[in-house]
């Protein structure tokens, strides 16, 4: 089976920004000859996380705020205690949304619904440089 696998780049603020990459990860397929497969998007890293969501401003804001409530910044997390960089909850958020994202690839498309979109969390305390990892796999 057929593996390509690509990388997508680009700058966050942190502060758990949410960012739509659907299109890149589609451009990016479309690059391969597959049309029938999986798309796997990864962040190799400790504090992101890959969604799918519907990508509007009020749900992107709701989600945001969901993230605060159950997961806040000024709760004392023994990393803080260890490293002392602030980002404990950056590390417990990401833990819990997760590192990755899989996707069916139909006819060369990703076979997501109408209303949903992929998306990069940042969850980390300051503003990166990301580079997420995508595989395509299939025939």
């Amino acid at each position: 089976m057929p593996v390509y696998t690509t990388t997508l780049e680009f700058s966050t603020h942190g502060d758990s920004e949410i960012v739509d990459i659907t299109e890149r990860v589609q451009e990016e397929v479309s690059r391969t000859p597959l049309t029938n497969g999986l798309v796997t998007v990864f962040v190799p890293g400790s504090t992101g996380g890959v969604i799918t969501l519907e990508h509007e401003p009020g749900l992107v804001r709701d989600l945001k705020e969901a993230f605060e409530r159950l997961v806040p910044r000024d709760h004392p997390y023994h990393h803080d205690r260890a490293w002392r960089d602030g980002n404990g909850h950056s590390h417990v958020r990401a833990s819990l949304v997760g590192p990755s994202l899989s996707v069916p690839l139909r006819e060369g498309k990703l076979a997501l619904g109408t209303w949903q979109q992929i998306a990069f969390v940042d969850f980390d305390n300051r503003s990166r440089r990301r580079v997420l990892i995508v595989q395509v796999m299939g025939d």
